[in-house]
């Protein structure tokens, strides 16, 4: 990839700090549902494999409507897009929260899940266009605000739920509060069309299934590679937002404020490595860094769920964050840059097809959960470390150039 060298103008460091508050309210709105999801489930009188297809509507809404965002960012910039996204999720989680029956409840989330996707292809898709304007890697410093802002909505439930805040009043403030903000930053971001910022290279200038048509066979086969990469680390945070908090409050008895933690612990131990992720993936590259996380999650996770307590449980979901950090960027970013592919497109297809992780980890380890314990539903975490490590050979390496893939 070649970047830029020159220093970034005033208004570059102004859109970026506007991207990282959309990726800060965008973390922290979901957040702030995540901690009452055991009370929605015992409200609900929700079996595990019911809570668990209840809760995949959020992601199957992401994937129905994933491939759209591309179009929707062609017709009105991806800052608009993303805020406009952040509106309608923050209403629609708002909407989840209060309603009386688990269909309602599916459908509420699946609403929220279509604008979730919208948010996130747009705002990434900004933010890749601030980082080939600052011609260095600020993309994993965007998603370490995005865990910040998880942390900051996982802290405010928990305080909601010890105050005894009802959750049409926290969720209403949250949703404002946010909305605010995103309406605030939009005025700071990159102006003009997307595809100013690299000429001749539209952002997503063709749908992303005829891009894909048009490349060779190797850059499709290095794509899935890193859907799955991406995918591995959907299904870690998955088990955060999903599982963390009712795992805890279930099985381990925490009361349920202690059971956020093992949510805001995650998100809190993905900040830190993203954070430093930047400067690892500059070091030694994305594959080594993957690799890695691999390892730290399946090694991590896989002690907690073996000797389970409620300290070591919240520290496996605090390892399994730290391992998991640059993956999601690391995909995003590699695929935007296949040869063969516009910019715009491959982000597009990670961006839709690691839906899958978040849709359909819900219900299996619920399903699985019922049958033979939670405990054991919860194994798909270290499993996902595992197939990181052999997957990692289809990222970079130190050159910062694409290298032949080795796993």
């Amino acid at each position: 990839m070649a970047f830029a060298t020159l220093a970034p103008a005033r208004s570059d460091r102004l859109a970026r700090a506007a991207v990282a508050a959309l990726f800060f309210t965008n973390g922290a709105l979901f957040a702030n549902l995540v901690p009452r999801y055991p009370e929605v489930k015992a409200d609900l009188d929700l079996t595990n494999a019911a809570y668990g297809l209840a809760v995949a509507a959020f992601p199957t809404g992401a994937v129905v409507a994933g491939l759209g965002a591309g179009a929707l960012i062609r017709r009105f910039g991806s800052a608009r897009v993303a805020v406009a996204g952040t509106w309608a999720t923050g209403l629609a989680i708002l909407v989840a929260a209060l309603m009386p029956s688990p269909v309602a409840f599916a459908a509420a989330l699946l609403v929220g899940g279509a604008a979730d996707a919208a948010t996130d292809v747009a705002q990434n898709a900004h933010g890749l266009r601030v980082q080939r304007r600052y011609g260095r890697s600020i993309l994993n410093a965007f998603h370490a605000v995005w865990s910040v802002g998880a942390v900051t909505g996982g802290l405010m439930a928990a305080a909601a739920i010890a105050l005894d805040v009802p959750r049409g009043v926290h969720l209403t403030v949250t949703a404002v509060l946010f909305a605010v903000v995103a309406l605030t930053a939009l005025r700071y971001c990159l102006p003009g069309p997307d595809v100013a910022e690299v000429p001749g290279d539209a952002v997503d200038a063709t749908p992303a299934a005829r891009g894909l048509r048009a490349a060779g066979a190797r850059t499709v086969l290095v794509l899935g590679a890193l859907v799955l990469v991406a995918v591995a680390g959907a299904v870690v945070e998955d088990a955060g937002s999903s599982w963390a908090a009712v795992y805890l409050s279930g099985p381990l008895g925490a009361a349920s404020a202690v059971a956020a933690a093992g949510f805001v612990a995650l998100v809190g131990a993905q900040f830190v490595g993203r954070l430093l992720g930047d400067r690892l993936v500059d070091r030694f590259g994305q594959r080594a860094v993957a690799r890695a996380g691999g390892v730290v999650v399946a090694v991590g996770m896989g002690v907690a769920l073996a000797f389970p307590t409620v300290p070591g449980t919240v520290l496996g979901f605090a390892a399994a964050g730290l391992g998991v950090a640059t993956l999601v960027p690391a995909a995003m970013h590699q695929a935007d840059e296949l040869p063969g592919l516009r910019h715009g497109t491959g982000l597009t297809v990670v961006s839709w097809l690691m839906r899958l992780g978040f849709l359909l980890s819900p219900p299996v380890v619920g399903a699985v959960a019922d049958e033979v314990g939670l405990r054991t539903g919860l194994l798909v975490v270290p499993l996902a470390g595992l197939a990181v490590v052999a997957l990692a050979g289809v990222l970079t390496g130190r050159t910062g150039r694409p290298e032949r893939a080795d796993a």
